[in-house]
């Protein structure tokens, strides 16, 4: 009986170490997922970013569309070689922004001026930010040019969207607006709705881009009303074309100062960046404009518990900005008159931080 004694001791010692070794694995997991679960809980900050890309057409001319300037033959010579360069520079910029703050980089970044799906397709396929999806819808632009809102899956997930388009104002089909990108997801567990505009350029009258904010604060009065305890998270950004202070934007309900906000309104952080600290995101004849606007709704300054409002920036790095020169000093973009300058934007990125 001694041999069968000896397998039997062998057998029980080898259950019992295979037992640990499985109680050794299962304590294993249960801390690294809570050591993950730890990680995100401790994480308190997230950022939000808006970007006007400046003219990113592609080569290829899209049908019914004034994008004739952009192709190898239009008076740009854009090539495939200069669409390659451009892409690479935004994605050099986009991939910096908020990171030194958020490493995760921005949540969701709102932008203008994207032809199309094509060069946002390339665009989000560049390296350096190809964690990035996209929402796009294309507009009635006669040039071809459309808001989009490109997102982290990881940060936020998309639950429904929408363009809205715009009206007229008074029969003027010359200046009519981009449509009004509307994106309502779910970012760090809560509801959270975005706003992506491009209001007329400065080439219109200021009643034009004040019929454009009255659009957009029948929206947000819209959307405010289906959140039943009027708690609804909101932001509204965009180039505005237009500076803090005017009167689209006070068409709007966006205000200066954070004890001024009133339920349906705005905090607009950039009204004190201008004016107090003289920072803006473009320039033009020597004066700064701040066009690129990031404003919160009442709810993010409020909060008692998730997501709230923290500060604001404008994205601001040396290589941005052209370096000598007459334009020196001022944001390097892609061409200067018709030369190339293989820059990035004439607008600054704008960031806010939210903290949970």
């Amino acid at each position: 009986h001694e041999p069968y004694r000896r397998q039997r001791q062998m057998c029980i010692r080898d259950r019992f170490i295979f037992s640990m070794k499985k109680l050794l694995f299962l304590i294993s997991l249960w801390l690294c997922v809570t050591t993950a679960d730890a990680q995100q809980n401790e994480r308190e900050l997230y950022s939000v970013a808006f970007y006007n890309l400046e003219n990113l057409f592609d080569t290829i001319h899209d049908a019914g569309k004034n994008d004739l300037e952009f192709l190898p033959s239009g008076s740009y010579a854009w090539t495939a070689e200069k669409y390659e360069a451009k892409l690479k520079n935004l994605a050099k910029v986009l991939s910096e922004v908020s990171r030194d703050r958020v490493p995760e980089g921005p949540a969701v970044i709102g932008i203008a001026e994207a032809e199309n799906n094509r060069v946002l397709t390339d665009l989000v396929s560049q390296p350096a930010i190809s964690n990035y999806k996209f929402v796009h819808y294309e507009g009635p632009d006669k040039r071809g040019i459309d808001c989009a809102l490109l997102y982290d899956p990881e940060q936020f997930t998309v639950t429904n969207s929408k363009l809205v388009l715009s009206t007229p104002f008074e029969g003027d089909t010359v200046h009519l607006t981009r449509g009004f990108l509307i994106v309502d997801g779910q970012m760090a567990g809560e509801r959270v709705c975005f706003i992506v505009n491009h209001w007329p350029s400065r080439g219109a009258k200021s009643p034009v881009r004040v019929h454009a904010a009255k659009q957009v604060r029948a929206l947000t009065d819209s959307l405010m009303r289906t959140d039943k305890k009027l708690k609804l998270k909101l932001i509204v950004m965009g180039d505005m074309n237009d500076d803090p202070m005017d009167e689209s934007m006070a068409t709007l309900g966006a205000r200066k100062y954070a004890k001024q906000v009133k339920k349906g309104e705005f905090y607009n952080p950039w009204w004190e960046t201008l004016e107090d600290k003289g920072v803006g995101t473009l320039l033009y004849r020597g004066k700064w404009n701040l066009f690129d606007q990031i404003v919160v709704s009442r709810p993010l300054l409020k909060a008692k518990k998730g997501l709230k409002y923290d500060h604001n920036e404008v994205f601001i790095r040396e290589y941005l900005f052209q370096q000598d020169g007459k334009y020196k000093g001022s944001p390097l973009r892609t061409h200067g008159g018709r030369v190339w300058l293989n820059g990035y934007s004439d607008h600054l990125p704008t960031i806010i931080y939210l903290k949970k």
